[in-house]
């Protein structure tokens, strides 16, 4: 199977689509070979993405990037300073 990659609306969008297939009878085996997906790839996005809209999983996708730009970022800071206090030292 293709992997593919889906935006946070995609998913949600499917999640909505395999609700009413859940809810019309159909087994979870089923909602996802419907969805092209895999049944583990349903479970782990109803647990990330169940009850969100679209918009609020967008967002959580922006704070997600924005949170490993800082976290590079203060690595980065905290690599600067300790090769500044080695020279510092005279370690080096």
């Amino acid at each position: 199977m293709k992997r593919r990659h889906h935006s946070p609306e995609q998913i949600i969008r499917k999640l909505a689509e395999g609700d009413r297939l859940l809810n019309e009878g159909a087994s979870v085996e089923e909602v996802a070979r419907h969805l092209e997906v895999t049944p583990s790839t349903w479970h782990r996005w109803k647990s990330q993405y169940g009850g969100m809209k679209a918009q609020d999983a967008k967002r959580l996708k922006e704070l997600e990037l924005e949170n490993a730009r800082l976290k590079k970022l203060l690595a980065e800071a905290e690599l600067d300073k300790a090769m500044l206090k080695e020279l510092a030292e005279g370690n080096f």
